[in-house]
Order: structure tokens, then C-alpha cells, then sequence
């Protein structure tokens, strides 16, 4: 069996292949700047879809968030060889995964607005790594947790058009004695932060709504994309939740900056899915649609 997993912060999309058959699961997200390799395990451990299928498992391609240096390579790893013992593990991270599904072979950006927010350079065989991805606290311009950020403060502030603050009142029952032990006690604050997208999705074309998007979206035009070097006008492709639910916004965003938008897909798992099985020799018919 092959095992393909593409992993943001907050979850991880598994696709299985096995004699004809694909399998899919799915788990909590797997950063190895949030979690060692014990943590790892236990992820996969729990669920017992994935765990009744560990000894058929021969090969794992996995791409995901934080998954950019040797040593977290070599986290996931070995959180993942714990588990499939009989199994050869690569390990990328999660924008050249999302390079695979989004340009296949062709060259072109590839940008990530979902939990966090990242762009690189793929020029049809290799990723080129900016200056950009600097985590939920530096960075992350425009993604789930940025946009939590900025509803929770203007809740806290008392910024909400009164409409919306009661909603969210109601909708979260949250104070600020919570969201502060949230943010800066609790594990995973990025996640904790990127929920209250659920918020922003519910009442989107509220003008205050709308306008949190274009200030977002602008900033992150601003910092990841508008100083990449373009000269043949190649697209700049987005994958993850923020890019696809509130895509007519990203794309007016983009289009007043000049930016040229490709695919927006909400997970690259299905396309990636399918690149990785038919870099290996593997796609059949059946799945190649």
C-alpha cells in the first residue's frame, strides 16, 4: 500500500492506494513545530482506520506544514516510522505539494491562505523558496489565523458593528479572561485563532466582513507576492480554505494589483494524490479522471 498525506496545522488529508483501491482518512494536522515525534505517533495511533492498515503500508509520501528543514524531516519521520514500521518514508513540506497539484509539471506560483499563509516559485521540476512563511506570530499575512486575529480584536475593542458583536457574542460565548488563556496558554494558538474564520464565512458580505478581507488580502499581496520576479506573467496558484471560500474577494484583490490568478483549490490532496501515484508508475484508469 501507498499512503500519500498532505498536512496543514489544523488537519491531514490521507489517501490510501492499495490493489486498485483508494482509501481515504483523515487526522488532526501534523507540524513538527507543534508536536515531536511521540506526539506523532499518538496522532496516528488514534485512529484506527490508519492503524489497521500500518503493516500493508510500504511506501509514505508526506507533505506538510512546517516540514521545511532536515530536522523536521526527520521529526515527522520518525513519528511516522514508530507507526508504519515497514514502510519507506519521504518527507516535504506542504508547498511542494501543493506545487504538484496546482502546476503538475508546468511552471508557476503557488501560494497557501488557509491556517497560515506561505508563496515559492516552482518551475516545473523544483521549488524555490522565498523570504516568506514566517509563522503565525511574524507572518502569515491573510490567512485563517491572521483574520481570527483581527475579529477577536476588534470584538475585544469593541470595533464590531454591533450587529456582528452580538452574534459572535452568542455564537462563541467567549470573554477575554478566555481568549487570553487561549492565545497564550494553551497549545496550538494558530489553530485556536484560524476557528473564528467560521465567523467571517457565516457573514461574509457584511461591508465590516469585506473590508477585513480586502485590508487581509491586500497585505498579503503586498508582502509575499508583489515583489516576486514575473517577467513571463506566470500564474500565482492558491490552495487552503481562505483562498477557496472567499475566493471572489482574493481574486478582485489580485486583479486590481495586476496579479495573475491560476487554480484555487480548497486541499491539494486529490490532485497531489494522483501526482505522487502517477510519478511512481501507479495512476490506473480508474483514479486518473
Amino acid at each position: 500500500m501507498i499512503l500519500v498525506a498532505d498536512s496543514g496545522s489544523s488537519k491531514t488529508d490521507w489517501r490510501g492506494y492499495y490493489k486498485g483501491e483508494i482509501f481515504e482518512f483523515n487526522t488532526p494536522g501534523i507540524n513538527p513545530y507543534f508536536l515531536n515525534a511521540n506526539d506523532i505517533a499518538k496522532v496516528i495511533a488514534k485512529d484506527k482506520n490508519l492503524l489497521s492498515i500500518a503493516n500493508k503500508v510500504r511506501e509514505i509520501y508526506f507533505f506538510g506544514a512546517g516540514s521545511s528543514s532536515p530536522d523536521k524531516h526527520e521529526i515527522i519521520s520518525n513519528g511516522l516510522s514508530s507507526v508504519f514500521t515497514k514502510s519507506f518514508i519521504s518527507v516535504d513540506n506542504d508547498l511542494i505539494g501543493s506545487a504538484y497539484a496546482t502546476c503538475g509539471e508546468q511552471p508557476g506560483f503557488t501560494c497557501i491562505l488557509g491556517t497560515g499563509s506561505n508563496v515559492s516559485f516552482y518551475d516545473g521540476k523544483e521549488l524555490y523558496h522565498g523570504t516568506h512563511g514566517l509563522g503565525y506570530i511574524l507572518g502569515d499575512e491573510g490567512s485563517g489565523t491572521w483574520f481570527g486575529k483581527k475579529l477577536l480584536v476588534s470584538w475585544l475593542y469593541d470595533l464590531m458593528p454591533d450587529e456582528l458583536a452580538k452574534d459572535f457574542a452568542e455564537t462563541y460565548e467567549v470573554d477575554k479572561n478566555t481568549i487570553i488563556t487561549n492565545v497564550y496558554m494553551k497549545p496550538f494558538p494558530n489553530i485556536y485563532l484560524a476557528s473564528f474564520t467560521r465567523f467571517m464565512s457565516k457573514h461574509k458580505d457584511h461591508p465590516f466582513i469585506q473590508n477585513i478581507l480586502c485590508v487581509g488580502f491586500q497585505e498579503f499581496v503586498d508582502t509575499n507576492l508583489k515583489d516576486q520576479k514575473n517577467p513571463d506573467n506566470l500564474p500565482f496558484n492558491f490552495v487552503g480554505s481562505i483562498a477557496y471560500h472567499f475566493q471572489d474577494k482574493l481574486k478582485q484583490i489580485c486583479n486590481k494589483n495586476g496579479i495573475n490568478v491560476g487554480n484555487i483549490i480548497q486541499k491539494p490532496i486529490d490532485s497531489l494524490f494522483k501526482f505522487v501515484l502517477n510519478r511512481e508508475g501507479l495512476l490506473q484508469p480508474e483514479i486518473s479522471a
